[in-house]
C-alpha cells in the first residue's frame, strides 16, 4: 500500500473511531445533513487536522469520500494555493448542509477566486451554492485585511438583489454578509445600514428580516 493510501485509509478509520450516531440526529435539529454523517463534532475535527497537517492530495481524497465530517476535514488540511477553480466548482456542487458550505467557504476566501465566484455563484440558483456565495462575503469581509473596502461597496448590489430569496439558509446568509461587511469595515457602517434600509422598504418577508436583524446589530456598532 502507498503512503498516501495508508495515510488516508488511517484517517477514515479515525474518523469512524470517533463516530457518534447520538449526535447525528441532533445535527439534523439544526438543519444539517444526516446522510454519510458520523456526527462528529468539529471541536474534534479541528485538532485532528493540525495533527495532519496540510495535504491537498489528502483533501481531495477525503472529499471523494462523501463523508461528512471527512469533507469539512478536507477544507481544514487543504492548501489555498493548490485550490483551483475547477476544484471549487466540483465541490461547491456537492454541498447539501449549511456546515459543510461555510467551513469550506474558509478554505475558498483564501483563494485568489473568492470574488470571482461571489458574483458567479450568488446568480445560481441552487440553495448551497448561493448560500456559498454569501457565505464567502462574509468571510472575506472578516478576515481579508489586503482588501479594500470599494470591493465590499461592489458587493451591496449582490445583497439587496438576493435578499427577497426565502430559502432559511440564503436569507441568513444574506444577512450574515451584511452584517460582516458593517461591523469587520468601520468606513462602510453607514453604508451597510443604509443597504439594509434599503432592504427593509421591498415587499418580502426575507428581506424584512434580513434587513431588522441587520440593523439591531449595526445600529449599535454605530453608536
Amino acid at each position: 500500500m502507498k503512503a498516501d493510501e495508508m495515510k488516508y485509509e488511517e484517517v477514515i478509520k479515525e474518523l469512524k473511531k470517533n463516530a457518534n450516531p447520538k449526535n447525528v440526529a441532533g445535527m439534523a435539529r439544526f438543519g444539517i445533513a444526516s446522510t454519510n454523517t458520523l456526527g462528529i463534532s468539529i471541536y474534534i475535527l479541528r485538532p485532528l487536522a493540525r495533527k495532519i497537517g496540510k495535504d491537498h492530495k489528502l483533501a481531495l481524497r477525503l472529499w471523494k469520500s462523501g463523508i461528512h465530517e471527512a469533507r469539512i476535514l478536507a477544507s481544514y488540511i487543504d492548501e489555498p494555493g493548490e485550490v483551483t477553480e475547477r476544484q471549487m466548482e466540483d465541490w461547491v456542487s456537492d454541498f447539501d448542509s449549511w456546515d459543510v458550505c461555510d467551513q469550506v467557504c474558509g478554505l475558498f476566501g483564501k483563494t485568489p477566486f473568492a470574488y470571482k465566484k461571489i458574483v458567479e455563484w450568488s446568480k445560481r440558483k441552487e440553495e448551497f451554492v448561493k448560500r456559498a456565495a454569501f457565505a464567502l462575503i462574509a468571510e472575506v469581509a472578516w478576515y481579508d485585511k489586503k482588501a479594500e473596502d470599494k470591493q465590499f461597496e461592489k458587493l451591496f448590489p449582490l445583497i439587496v438583489r438576493e435578499s427577497t430569496d426565502e430559502r432559511n439558509f440564503v436569507r441568513k446568509a444574506v444577512n450574515w454578509a451584511l452584517r460582516n461587511i458593517g461591523k469587520r469595515r468601520p468606513k462602510l457602517t453607514k453604508k451597510a445600514i443604509k443597504v439594509a434600509k434599503e432592504i427593509q422598504k421591498i415587499d418580502s418577508k426575507s428581506a424584512r428580516w434580513i434587513a431588522s436583524d441587520a440593523l439591531r446589530e449595526l445600529t449599535k456598532i454605530q453608536g
